[in-house]
């Protein structure tokens, strides 16, 4: 496989620390997508789950390390903390190991479209009043993400294909949870709106999208938990969607 080369990347959700990081295809995306400037959209290491039980196989240092070296190798890239890593928000404006803290940024495209990059938990109610039960949900997500490994396992056996969510059917399946992710949307967009910019891109609620509301464009990473999903952007200022393991290609705004 070639590597490809954008303007921009952003990523988010990694949980890295966590067992529900993807970590081997997050070192694959890592591997064969290069670009000059790299957004860490939030919840990049999961301090919440590494408070209940320290978890840090080798691939987790091994992202943090490819990660730095694209650092040291000229990309830049600025960390945009979320819930999940809340803690490094209080260093707003540091620079660590060549990478960049920021709580929120304002990003201008080659086309000269305006995007503020948040991780988006500032736009959950939930998230925001409701902590606790965030963090129960947030174990119970814990628990159909194992669930899924199982899963997972039982579909390779068989020869399907293993890139199966149980999470992200369940979300797309039950009502609330539906109705939950077109809440956060349109909350988001609602409340951005009337500010200077064109969009926004974020991240949180681990449900990629590429779409306009209200003639505001409304851009989600998605995460690498569940969907293993980017946001690119081209050197024409094209933003494309990436699904890493269908290497999918077809969600693109000019």
């Amino acid at each position: 496989m070639k590597n490809n080369s954008y303007r921009t990347i952003w990523i988010s959700d990694l949980h890295i620390g966590s067992t529900q990081c993807q970590a081997d295809v997050l070192l694959d995306f890592l591997k064969y997508n290069d670009s000059e400037k790299l957004y860490l959209v939030g919840d990049i290491i999961d301090f919440w789950a590494l408070s209940k039980k320290m978890y840090w196989p080798r691939e987790h240092n091994t992202v943090i390390q490819k990660i730095l070296r694209k650092a040291r190798r000229g990309t830049h890239i600025i960390y945009i903390p979320g819930n999940h890593d809340e803690n490094v928000r209080d260093y707003d404006s540091y620079i660590f190991g060549d990478i960049i803290v920021k709580n929120s940024d304002i990003h201008t495209t080659a086309g000269n479209k305006r995007f503020l990059i948040v991780h988006g938990d500032e736009y959950d109610t939930i998230a925001q009043h409701h902590q606790w039960i965030a963090k129960l949900g947030s174990d119970g997500y814990d628990i159909l993400v194992e669930l899924n490994r199982v899963i997972k396992a039982v579909r390779r056996y068989f020869g399907v294909n293993s890139h199966f969510s149980l999470a992200a059917y369940i979300k797309y399946k039950v009502k609330n949870a539906v109705q939950f992710i077109s809440d956060y949307e349109e909350n988001i967009v609602h409340t951005l709106k009337k500010e200077n910019v064109d969009g926004v891109i974020c991240g949180h609620i681990h449900h990629a999208e590429m779409k306009e509301i209200d003639q505001f464009l409304y851009i989600n990473t998605g995460d690498f938990v569940e969907s293993c999903t980017a946001i690119v952007e081209h050197f024409d200022g094209r933003l494309e969607l990436i699904h890493w393991t269908e290497v999918n290609h077809e969600d693109v705004i000019d």
